[in-house]
């Protein structure tokens, strides 16, 4: 892991994490191999034409699980590389490694009874789904133009509180090991988070706008349209049913899509259906123009005040505060005036924080005026150090004080930092001098809001690290030996009467100890044809699945498909 980390920005670093390869069962393995098989086998008629070349090419075998080393190593021809990390991430942070070029992946992978779906990342769908159509240049250039603008994303609090609930609520259902109860609280926990989302944040817009590209889309004709979407290429139920008459087709329209909302736990009941790549970087340039970081004003610090998360405040004049805004004062037009940041505060200038202005400096918090000062004050360019001045600004702030230090880059004057300052709006103490050294920012104006910091390497420097899971080294259960077992005859040649002598112990086994298990089976049989040996067990073999088929209303479609393909390759 560690030369991977050399190619990831430090303050991303923090949320990698080590794949842990050897922590998959044998079970895992055929979990993996059944979905890539069935998906691979569907997908490579309908499917983007990047699809089937993009798997090999981006280090994806239908045999195994990748390493995501190698998928570092595969990718990197076509401008990506891939990481490591824990489960759900912030969206502003997952699309800050998008817009590195790097393909954040969660390790675990779902379990056996989640082999359809399953709502929490795993490594089908962020390996599988995600990284075989960036191998196409349009796709890829979208992908990253999509990140650098999703991380500048402002979403509001209620919409971070539901994250969280999201998360909870979609781990404990992939886990197999929560209890109903348990399920049931995150359930409702979730659904009164989701009730509070009542604002329509750009957040909230731009991640409708990923979901139904990036994650479902698809591509091509209203008549006849292929699959891209990750969702799409990593669901053995999903992949198939989106180009039947259940899913209703949609063209591919910005405004449409961004009013359009998905829930993650459910089967999607409409697709958008895209021209081409070139039309989605068309529209998420139309998106981004209206998004705060590309608008700045009153309107978009609002949006920041309703995150109550780490924002940037850019002014005029280059200088960036970063923190979590806290209060805005408006002027009698109903524009910016003043403006609080509460806790960690830094200022930067040209995504680079100033000497002096880190969080160390302004670990409570900060405050600056905003707008222009009266003709009658004096330039800002021309105090002297020493001496006391009143800067009077056409919104009714005041700030007097005695200049002891002028922050200057490129010849630009962007701080100045005066001592025994007194700031009022009107009659209202903003700044007491009693607070120590008011820095005051130079700037009129707002020109650009953005969720996170400026300078990321620095701001989140001290951020505390993604919890490792501990490695659990367990022994292998009598189940998990046999499906080892039918993995090594499979990659093993060796003659017949040892095959048949080694499978005919599998499956003894198999029948007395685990009635219920189909995929094992399934995969018996596959040698069985391919190898056309232990021709009189078949049908003692069909009956158990038949018998298996009624134990879950899943089972008869899986099994049935698995058997189809299984005879097909044995042909």
């Amino acid at each position: 892991m560690e030369a991977t980390l050399t190619k990831i920005p430090k303050h991303l670093q923090k949320y990698v994490v080590d794949q842990q390869y050897e922590k998959y069962t044998a079970i895992d393995q055929a979990v993996w191999r059944y979905v890539m098989r069935q998906n691979h086998h569907f997908l490579k008629e309908s499917a983007h034409p990047a699809y089937t070349g993009g798997l090999t090419a981006s280090g994806i075998s239908i045999e195994k699980i990748p390493n995501v080393h190698d998928m570092n190593e595969a990718l990197s021809p076509f401008g990506w590389s891939a990481a490591n990390i824990d489960g759900f991430i912030p969206g502003v942070v997952f699309f800050d490694f998008q817009a590195h070029g790097i393909l954040p992946i969660a390790s675990d992978i779902r379990k056996l009874e989640n082999i359809q779906y399953t709502p929490a990342p795993d490594i089908i769908h962020e390996a599988a789904g995600h990284a075989p159509i960036l191998v196409d240049e349009k796709f890829s250039e979208y992908v990253k133009l999509f990140g650098s603008i999703g991380s500048k994303a402002l979403a509001t609090s209620e919409e971070h509180e539901l994250f969280e609930a999201t998360r909870a609520y979609s781990n404990l259902l992939e886990t197999g090991t929560a209890t109903e109860k348990e399920i049931a609280a995150a359930k409702a926990l979730f659904e009164e988070k989701q009730a509070n989302v009542t604002e329509l944040s750009e957040a909230e817009q731009i991640s409708r706008l990923y979901w139904w590209t990036v994650e479902y889309g698809l591509i091509g004709t209203m008549e006849e349209p292929k699959i891209y979407g990750a969702g799409l290429l990593s669901s053995v139920a999903e992949g198939r049913s989106s180009l039947t008459d259940s899913v209703e087709k949609r063209p591919f329209d910005l405004q449409t899509v961004i009013e359009t909302g998905f829930d993650i736990t459910k089967p999607q009941p409409q697709l958008f259906v895209c021209e081409s790549f070139e039309q989605l970087i068309e529209a998420v340039k139309e998106f981004a123009s209206n998004m705060a970081f590309n608008k700045g004003g009153t309107e978009s610090l609002e949006k920041a005040l309703r995150s109550n998360h780490t924002a940037t405040i850019q002014y005029d004049s280059g200088v960036q505060l970063t923190g979590t805004v806290s209060t805005i004062l408006k002027d009698s037009n109903g524009e910016a005036c003043y403006i609080r940041t509460q806790g960690p505060s830094a200022l930067a200038y040209n995504h680079k924080e100033l000497r002096g202005h880190g969080k160390g400096s302004h670990g409570d918090g900060f405050s600056a005026p905003v707008g222009r000062l009266k003709k009658s004050t004096c330039p800002l360019g021309e105090m002297e150090i020493g001496k006391e001045y009143t800067l009077q600004y056409e919104s009714g702030v005041t700030v007097t004080g005695i200049p002891q230090q002028f922050l200057r880059e490129q010849e630009r004057l962007l701080v100045i930092s005066f001592e025994n300052c007194t700031v009022l709006l009107n009659d209202v103490i903003l700044y007491h001098p009693e607070w120590g050294m008011f820095d005051l920012v130079v700037g009129e104006t707002i020109t650009s809001v953005f969720a996170g910091a400026a300078d990321s390497e620095q701001f989140y420097s001290d951020l505390e690290e993604v919890v490792q899971k501990p490695l659990q080294k367990k022994e292998e259960t009598m189940l998990e030996k046999l499906y080892s077992d039918v993995r090594r005859l499979r990659e093993t040649v060796m003659i017949r009467e040892k095959l048949e002598e080694a499978l005919k112990r599998v499956l003894d086994q198999l029948s007395s100890d685990f009635p219920e298990d189909w995929l094992l089976r399934v995969e018996i049989f596959e040698l069985m044809e391919q190898h056309h040996v232990l021709t009189s067990w078949k049908n003692v073999l069909l009956q158990q699945l038949d018998g298996i088929q009624t134990l879950h209303p899943e089972f008869p479609e899986l099994i049935q498909r698995g058997l189809r393909l299984a005879k097909e390759k044995g042909l």
